[in-house]
């Protein structure tokens, strides 16, 4: 068991949440905005849980330093990555990416839930790069899960669902 259930149920809800609030961005403000507070107790609570939760779910075990991630992305160009049992450091790396343009997200989000700012189009324009910046870390997060998954001949997706992965390297 490598995956938490808490850890699993915030990604998926995580990812449903997220979709609804893409989604429903133009004509549906209420539940973009229901959705955007969801993410933004989702982020909240990841944070949290990366300092006390479980050995994997935590920050410590996968926030390495820019020379680990460097040496672990030049090995990966040359197909020599070694297989991590919980996250390598590029996704590690991408967690912590993702967290930081979710929670500018929220923020931005939040600050144009008031009146004040409801119609200030910088904000809105900065929410929407924010928007944009997030797909593009979503798409290289898909890639990097169909490679590890690929290379190593381990389907992650289903990691993240049942929580297991094997222990032994193949």
């Amino acid at each position: 068991m490598v995956w938490d259930p808490f850890v699993r149920i915030f990604h998926w809800t995580l990812v449903a949440a997220f979709v609804v609030a893409y989604f429903s961005h133009g004509g549906y403000l209420a539940v973009h905005r229901w959705a955007g507070y969801a993410i933004t107790a989702l982020v909240v609570l990841r944070v949290l849980w990366g300092f006390v939760g479980s050995p994997h779910a935590r920050f410590a075990d996968f926030v390495t330093g820019p020379r680990r991630l460097a040496s672990y992305l030049g090995l990966l160009v040359r197909g020599r990555e070694p297989r991590s049992l919980g996250h390598n450091p590029a996704g590690g790396a991408m967690i912590v990416v993702l967290l930081v343009l979710l929670a500018a997200l929220c923020v931005t989000g939040i600050v144009l839930d008031t009146p004040r700012f409801r119609d200030d189009r910088d904000f809105k324009q900065i929410h929407d790069l924010l928007t944009d910046a997030t797909l593009v870390c979503i798409v290289l997060h898909l890639a990097g899960v169909a490679l590890a998954s690929w290379r190593h001949r381990e389907n992650l997706v289903a990691a993240m669902i049942t929580g297991r992965k094997r222990r032994e390297p193949r």
